[in-house]
């Protein structure tokens, strides 16, 4: 039995659902998101709840079965509070700011890093060494604070470069003489 499909996905007030031809349509404050749902289970609702049901017993079916309930759950929360991604920048002379609809980093290199916002992201820089992402798709939040991550890592002898808020960078001892 799946402990996490077990539960019922409650749906917020202000936040309504639909399930038709195999896609879940999920509507709240912050917008609109959809999923499709494995024909390995059915999700029904009912009240203010959402519940998925495996169809039967196979390891594909109960392996889905908490996944789509996890998959609901994030649009769900999406669409009521949204997601954020906090990105630390860390090194001399690193910095970041947001220019119209790009984030222009100097990261080291010979030249700027302009990263282009995609739509449904919205991207502040509280500080010059600190970026925040938010948006209603975690999937998309995750992607572009990866991407961001991914142009200049942090590096184990002096942790320069662009880390998540709360990473640990394990740290290693440089040469000795």
């Amino acid at each position: 039995m799946s402990r996490v499909g077990n539960k019922a996905v409650h749906l917020p007030s202000g936040v309504e659902a639909s399930i038709s031809n195999g896609e879940a349509f999920i509507k709240g404050k912050l917008g609109q998101l959809s999923a499709k749902i494995s024909p390995l289970v059915n999700v029904e609702l009912k009240e203010k709840d959402l519940m998925v049901v495996p169809i039967n017993e196979t390891k594909a079916a109960l392996s889905m079965w908490g996944t789509t309930r996890n998959i609901l759950n994030s649009l769900v929360v999406g669409v009521s509070e949204g997601f954020q991604k906090n990105l630390e920048i860390n090194g001399v002379g690193y910095r970041a700011q947001v220019a119209g609809n790009n984030l222009v980093l100097q990261l080291g290199f010979s030249h700027d890093v302009n990263f282009p916002i995609p739509k449904g992201i919205t991207i502040t820089c509280p500080k010059n060494t600190s970026i925040t992402i938010e948006g209603i798709d975690k999937q998309k939040v995750g992607q572009v604070a990866a991407e961001i991550r991914r142009y200049r890592k942090p590096e184990p002898y002096k942790g320069k470069g662009v880390k998540y808020e709360g990473e640990y960078i394990v740290r290693k001892e440089g040469k000795k003489k």
